[in-house]
């Protein structure tokens, strides 16, 4: 198989490879919390980031509260020795106490972005991260606030670029106007297009900032693997969003089917083809796996060409707002 291409993440100079890996499922959650798709296994999800490398896939997407801490630590583990190969992004923003629990709070305040940033450090035992990332923003601290603080990672050498995630436009241009931004991650799919019914996609463009889509694969339900809610592991949180539950569950396979039939008519998968949809928006997705081979499956998409007719069918599929059921639940 051939190495993925790298590209451009937005105007600041970083450049990735044009697929990454979203490593949020590699780890459970802290003891007696939910678990993200079911059970981890540690040796298996280091195989897969160093397959992940060898195949060029360069951008690794983690975050501090995945475990909390755990998921950074075991992603230190398997780039040990490898630090070079990676761009590696992680996260802060969701509040995370002295005892390494979560407070269900966040916080943006400068003094939290530099304990938060350091605790990560050492989780990834590296003394730089490559792309660092406000993972939601805090209401009671300006947003012009944490930026200033995290530029201040930059001139220290502690961060190379900045980015955002889940922010809407007016938050996205406020924030770079105090400091460049490289990169907003948000959910994006052909399961999720809320970044096109917004203006955030389009804003993100305009700024020159790289669009980075997290749930590329619809949480994995385009993968037409799920074909029942029983199909969910008992501890996997995907039972508590209303679009895999109930009538809305079987309403979104339908439209998974004809995704099917798309795929199969060019000789791919509908994974494949959901993560070429994004590719040819433009956007870096970074599609989650434990395992070698959804990996490799992932990869392969990236040098996949959807042509004009091909996007079309795929719209008359999939058109913005024809998935049943809101994204999360209310709580």
């Amino acid at each position: 198989m051939s190495t993925i291409k790298q590209v451009a993440l937005g105007s600041q100079g970083l450049k990735v490879s044009a697929e990454g890996l979203g490593l949020m499922g590699m780890t459970g959650m802290a003891s007696g919390q939910m678990s993200v798709y079911g059970a981890a296994d540690d040796a298996e999800s280091i195989a897969t980031i160093h397959r992940a490398l060898e195949l060029g896939v360069t951008l690794l997407d983690t975050a501090d509260i995945y475990g909390p801490l755990v998921n950074e630590q075991l992603v230190g583990k398997a780039i040990a020795g490898k630090r070079t190969q990676v761009t590696l992004a992680t996260k802060f923003g969701f509040e995370i106490d002295a005892a390494d629990r979560m407070t269900n709070g966040f916080n943006g305040r400068p003094a939290y972005v530099r304990q938060a940033i350091e605790r990560s450090l050492r989780n990834l035992g590296t003394d730089y991260v490559d792309l660092y990332y406000l993972h939601r923003l805090d209401p009671a601290t300006p947003v012009e606030e944490t930026v200033g603080a995290m530029s201040r990672l930059v001139e220290e050498g502690k961060v190379r670029y900045l980015g955002l995630s889940e922010v809407p436009a007016d938050v996205l241009r406020r924030a770079h106007a105090v400091h460049p931004l490289t990169a907003l991650e948000t959910e994006y799919s052909l399961f999720d297009r809320r970044a096109e019914e917004g203006d955030i996609l389009r804003t993100a463009q305009e700024l020159g900032i790289g669009f980075v889509a997290y749930s590329p694969l619809g949480r994995g339900f385009l993968s037409g693997d799920i074909q029942s809610p029983d199909d969910f592991a008992a501890d996997d949180f995907r039972r508590f969003f209303p679009r895999y539950q109930g009538e809305n569950f079987y309403k979104n396979l339908e439209l998974v089917k004809k995704l099917q039939a798309l795929a199969a008519a060019k000789g791919i998968t509908s994974a494949q083809l959901g993560l070429a949809w994004v590719l040819a928006q433009g956007v870096v997705p970074i599609p989650g796996t434990r395992r070698r081979k959804n990996l490799e499956a992932n990869v392969a998409a990236a040098s996949l060409t959807l042509t004009p007719a091909e996007l079309a069918a795929i719209e008359a599929v999939l058109p913005v707002g024809s998935v049943a059921g809101a994204a999360y639940p209310e709580m």
